[in-house]
């Protein structure tokens, strides 16, 4: 719920012209009373995005909606979709469409420095973008090849390619600290960048 919460706020504070990441550092200033969660391109991992819907199926049991969780889990769940909307305003600012477009997505893995991919939203964001007609490669310095999977099995045996210039659009969707060693501009491509990696400049967009 808190990620759902500074989610929604990412959305809302991205059209009034502030950085959410901004508003987090300023209010982890605080001494006491506050613990910071971060916004991203969706839930990833074996609990988060699954282990409070055991809890609504069995709530519903005993007649209870848990209306929360449901909502935290609607927002969540959206957030892909607003990520690949960032991306197709990213392209147009250079004159781009997204169909036929080749882009990289920076991280396969659910969270930073790890080679753990289960219910990663970057599988999402593929499969979004491609069904908008783009051409998606990846890079994961943890995940070398897509293993066998049971909810993304047309991925199997995809490779992670090198991160260089050559591509339309860079999707950063994994903080790994490799990528914060990047010099993005060396890309020569807009970059929408959902984990607050890349060094504001022209060309970067928040995602």
């Amino acid at each position: 719920m808190n990620i759902a919460l500074v989610n929604e706020l990412k959305v809302a504070f991205m059209k009034m012209g502030i950085n959410v990441w901004e508003v987090i550092e300023a209010a982890k200033t605080k001494p006491f009373g506050f613990m910071a969660f971060y916004p991203g391109p969706g839930l990833g991992g074996h609990c988060i995005p699954i282990d409070p819907f055991y809890l609504t199926w069995k709530a519903r049991e005993y007649g209870v909606t848990t209306k929360f969780i449901e909502l935290a889990g609607e927002i969540n769940t959206e957030m892909p979709n607003f990520v690949v909307m960032r991306a197709m305003e990213a392209l147009n600012e250079v004159g781009k469409p997204l169909k036929g477009a080749k882009v990289l997505v920076l991280g396969l893995a659910y969270k930073a420095n790890v080679d753990d991919m289960r219910e990663s939203p970057s599988f999402h964001l593929m499969e979004k973008l491609e069904q908008r007609g783009a051409h998606v490669d990846y890079n994961d310095p943890y995940i070398p090849m897509i293993p066998e999977t049971r909810e993304h099995a047309a991925y199997k045996g995809r490779v992670s390619k090198e991160v260089k210039p050559g591509y339309d659009l860079y999707l950063v969707a994994t903080a790994h600290d490799e990528y914060t060693k990047l010099d993005f501009s060396l890309l020569r491509a807009p970059i929408v960048d959902t984990r607050n990696v890349a060094p504001a400049a022209p060309g970067v967009y928040r995602a």
